[in-house]
């Protein structure tokens, strides 16, 4: 189980994660969707017992990412986007290393690494040197590392960075396994369709705080409202020609000679309905289906109107203090003297000297006049 509750990390002056809440029981993947420099590096780096929060706490299987460090340590599988392989290593000698470290016995390192380099496909390429393997391989070294000792959490940052389309898809297969085994998994990632097919829960992050958290239904039903479905009905009839019949009981978005939209907040209670009122007047219908909306449009959405609030604040900040300015000047002493603000003007204090190169200054020579 990962927890975590008002995890906040700042560096100086920058907030760069801002009073996170998690909950991820076992056998369920949650994505951490976000634009670069949004957070999400940092908050696995802290629940990983990488890095140390300025604030808040996080358990890890019970233990604590501070106090209990070690042993976190050893609950995680850890990939990064950028994994630091050691490349004068051949694959089984690494994984070897590693499992050694995690304190696993030879037997037991060799059987892990075994299973895992034939399930993804570099049994082949066991003793080969890391330095030779293309960007895809060696992403999926990284993977098996993080799972050589079996934990039952996993943090995964950008899993499928730089693979091919086949090694994507075999690292999307098991990740869906590892989940299946009654593990935590936190999903780090830019790719919303991957996000979409792997995760039970989105959340979003931006400037370091969760703006939006929840199954993509939810997320979807509260940002776009009811689904929507489309209707067509058989030739001749237009698809228009079932509008009549809908009035009171959906609302329609869309309708031409091909196709009708409506939205359904209700669809088992509603959409029997539906096709009863065209079958009592004869009107044949082809398909009735939900149309898709993507993940994407929530997270555009989202992103979108938390821009938008952050420049109404920004622009109420800026009104307020344009207003105190200028209270500050109508409340200014009176007796004070005037000081002019241009810099070009002699202020009470200068002397009365140009600025103007072409003009004499005070300590130059001036032509003596013919007497």
């Amino acid at each position: 189980m990962i927890e975590a509750f008002q995890l906040s990390k700042q560096f100086g002056a920058f907030q760069a994660v801002r009073a996170i809440d998690l909950n991820i029981q076992p056998g369920e993947l949650l994505a951490l969707l976000g634009p670069n420099g949004a957070g999400k590096t940092t908050t696995v780096r802290m629940l990983g017992a990488i890095l140390k929060p300025s604030s808040g706490h996080a358990r890890i299987c019970g233990h604590d990412v501070v106090t209990e460090a070690q042993a976190v340590r050893g609950k995680v599988g850890l990939l990064t986007e950028y994994p630091g392989l050691y490349g004068r290593m051949a694959a089984m000698e690494y994984l070897d290393f590693f499992g050694s470290l995690l304190g696993l016995s030879a037997q037991d390192r060799h059987a892990r690494a075994e299973l895992l380099l034939r399930q993804f496909g570099l049994w082949d390429a066991r003793e080969r040197k890391l330095d030779g393997y293309s960007k895809g391989m060696k992403q999926k070294i990284a993977l098996v590392r993080a799972l050589i000792h079996d934990p039952p959490v996993l943090f995964l940052d950008e899993p499928t960075t730089a693979m091919d389309p086949q090694s994507a898809r075999t690292v999307r297969d098991a990740i869906g396994e590892l989940r299946a085994a009654d593990r935590s998994i936190l999903l780090t990632t830019h790719n919303l369709s991957e996000a979409e097919v792997l995760a039970d829960r989105i959340a979003i992050i931006r400037s370091g705080q969760i703006i939006a958290q929840g199954t993509i239904a939810e997320l979807t039903r509260q940002l776009l409202g009811a689904p929507i479905y489309e209707l067509r009905l058989a030739a001749p009839f237009p698809a228009s020609a079932a509008a009549p019949l809908l009035d009171g009981l959906v609302v329609i978005e869309e309708q031409s000679d091909d196709i009708l939209r409506y939205r359904c907040p209700d669809p088992q209670q509603i959409n029997p309905q539906v096709l009863s009122r065209l079958a009592a007047t004869g009107l044949p219908v082809v398909t009735l289906a939900e149309i898709p909306q993507r993940l994407e449009e929530v997270y555009l959405r989202i992103v979108s109107e938390e821009s938008g609030i952050r420049s109404q604040e920004s622009g109420v900040r800026n009104q307020e203090s344009g207003v105190r300015s200028q209270e500050s000047v109508s409340h200014s002493d009176p007796d004070s003297p005037l000081v002019p603000t241009d810099s070009r003007l002699p202020t009470p204090d200068s002397p009365l000297v140009s600025t103007d190169s072409r003009l004499p200054t005070p300590d130059s020579r001036l032509p003596t006049p013919n007497l």
